[in-house]
């Protein structure tokens, strides 16, 4: 293991510029799939919110016995789709209006404004299907006068997520395939560099085992060097993307820590297909 090491040290300092593009093709390639990544991740998490305020409104018959009312409450929120159910009153539906539609408050009158039930779904169930059933079991109540949920404009966001999630998949996917094909050509070019220093390697009888260890580790470490460039590289986008632009997220600590090692683990996988297939031409 000293050897190895001690062949990666001098790997590095026979190439030293080799070395550094190598880390830099490596950093802005993945800088390039990690903005991608945070592309996604907002637009996911902005979906997410935008979804958290699907929920079903029904109006209840005026009249209606507090009792029954009660009683509904607690079987719609039994449910197992259904999060919550709070009963808004003719006073708290005005507060509401008055306050979303601040131009119309003196249009508002508690008279017309009848009592509801607000139903509000659990992550998973705030698809078009669920959230119609769900709709049409609260309508079967006698005293329900009408049920809405914004039919139309649950089916389109419903539509909006899932061409989302399709395409966030497949350019993941295609920036993935093209980050691995420039790291593993740029991995190339260091084992090519010693293309001479394998073939005297393999004629005193070297395995190739042993050849190929010293480059796996640097191309391992290159990965992970280049990750964390990429990283740095991805916090100051978002820092001014966030100060100057629009409030965004960054990656979680995990998250952040997998992309790293995902460096890694593709500096390493550039180096086994590029010393194998030296290798077999030697």
């Amino acid at each position: 293991m000293r050897l190895t090491v001690r062949e990666v040290v001098l790997g590095l300092r026979r190439a030293p510029l080799l070395s550094a593009l190598s880390i830099l093709t490596i950093a802005f390639s993945l800088f390039a799939f990690g903005l991608f990544g945070l592309v996604a991740l907002n637009v996911s998490r902005t979906l997410r919110s935008i979804e958290e305020r699907v929920e079903i409104r029904a109006f209840l018959a005026d009249g209606t016995p507090v009792e029954a009312v009660s009683t509904a409450v607690g079987d719609i929120a039994a449910f197992p789709e259904v999060a919550r159910v709070d009963i808004i009153t003719p006073e708290q539906a005005l507060t509401r209006a008055r306050k979303d539609m601040g131009e119309f408050q003196d249009v508002f009158d508690a008279a017309v404004l009848p009592t509801s039930l607000e139903v509000r779904l659990k992550p998973g169930y705030r698809d078009p299907k669920t959230v119609r059933l769900v709709a049409e079991r609260i309508r079967t109540y006698s005293f329900v006068d009408d049920v809405r949920y914004g039919e139309e404009w649950v089916q389109k966001l419903y539509g909006i997520r899932n061409i989302a999630g399709a395409t966030g998949l497949v350019l993941g996917i295609a920036f993935a395939a093209v980050a691995i094909i420039i790291i593993g050509s740029t991995i190339r070019m260091t084992v090519l560099s010693r293309a001479r220093e394998i073939s005297i390697m393999r004629l005193v009888g070297a395995t190739d085992g042993f050849v190929r260890r010293p480059f796996l580790i640097d191309g391992f470490l290159k990965g992970v060097v280049g990750g964390v460039l990429a990283l740095l590289l991805a916090w100051v986008a978002h820092a001014l993307i966030d100060n100057y632009l629009i409030r965004i997220a960054f990656f979680e600590g995990g998250t952040a820590f997998l992309g790293v090692v995902a460096g890694g683990f593709i500096g390493l996988l550039g180096s086994a297909a590029s010393v194998g297939r030296h290798l077999r031409d030697v």
